[in-house]
């Protein structure tokens, strides 16, 4: 349990380096001129689950080694 947590919380930091990468290059040019495309939503969706996997595996990782 504890592996494949830590799994995911690497591989949402990963994503996380990526997508902001990505997010924040591009989309800060361009979020005030006009709606994003698919493809940009979809990075931003996936940016977002990202954090939620991040934070939800790191909380959990933490709460067990308090046991």
């Amino acid at each position: 349990m504890v592996s494949l947590l830590e799994d995911i919380f690497q591989l949402s930091a990963i994503i996380l380096l990526l997508c902001s990468f990505y997010y924040y290059r591009h989309f800060k040019k361009i979020k005030r001129e006009r709606k994003l495309t698919s493809f940009e939503f979809s990075i931003y969706l996936l940016t977002r689950v990202a954090f939620f996997l991040c934070a939800g595996s790191y909380l959990l990782l933490f709460l067990d080694k308090n046991y």
